[in-house]
């Protein structure tokens, strides 16, 4: 039996959107003389850490308190400019771009899901062509993996949660997803994802070229 075909598309931002977060995070490290894992690793063991994280993520900290407290326990000489120069070796995914314009043209209702560092720094002109609806955490309260943020995104495109697929860059934002019944993509490539989105929503998201160099 053939699986029902979706019709909603719920993406996060970074490191699907753009390129792979984790390397510019590693390479901001080296440049600081820290460990390449410094970041994650932090993140992972140091519940202060976490909790600073979260509170910039959900909109209860700014900007500066993040950087100021994120700077102090990374032990890195300088907070000015910390966020942008984490991201300095990040850059939009130019074939995810092109497959998400593509959907939209198609018919599939988009949206975005994403834990925000502000919400400045997103291409909002972009952003606008690209989603019908947009849910970022900093702005709503709520971040990923907690269910609602999935409710929302559905809700911001006009879909049912069963007509959703979800696509994220971490595999434990998935979980939550999948219980409301989303289809979910665990994003490693823009090749990969393309093909498994296209198998889900039924519709051709590559050119030609894209499809042949793909089963080469």
């Amino acid at each position: 039996m053939v699986a029902e075909t979706r019709s909603g598309l719920l993406i996060d931002w970074g490191g699907v959107m753009t390129s792979n977060l984790m390397a510019s995070f590693s390479a901001f490290c080296e440049t600081e003389g820290l460990d390449p894992g410094a970041l994650v690793g932090i993140f992972r063991a140091n519940p202060e850490a976490r909790e600073l994280l979260f509170g910039f993520e959900e909109g209860r900290i700014g900007e500066t308190e993040f950087e100021l407290g994120l700077a102090g326990l990374l032990g890195v000489a300088s907070a000015e400019g910390l966020i942008d120069r984490l991201f300095s070796g990040s850059s939009l995914e130019a074939a995810m771009v092109g497959a998400v314009r593509a959907a939209r043209a198609a018919g599939v209702r988009t949206g975005l899901i994403s834990n925000s560092w502000g919400t400045a720094r997103y291409p909002h002109e972009l952003l606008v062509e690209l989603f019908d609806g947009i849910v970022l955490s900093g702005e709503v309260g709520i971040r990923k993996p907690a269910p609602r943020i999935y409710e929302l995104g559905a809700q911001a495109i006009g879909e049912a949660p069963a007509r959703c697929v979800f696509v994220d860059d971490l595999p434990f934002n998935l979980p939550p997803a999948e219980s409301l019944g989303m289809a979910t993509v665990h994003h490693t490539s823009a090749r990969r994802t393309i093909a498994e989105l296209e198998e889900l929503l039924g519709i051709e998201l590559r050119d030609g070229r894209e499809r042949g160099a793909a089963l080469g």
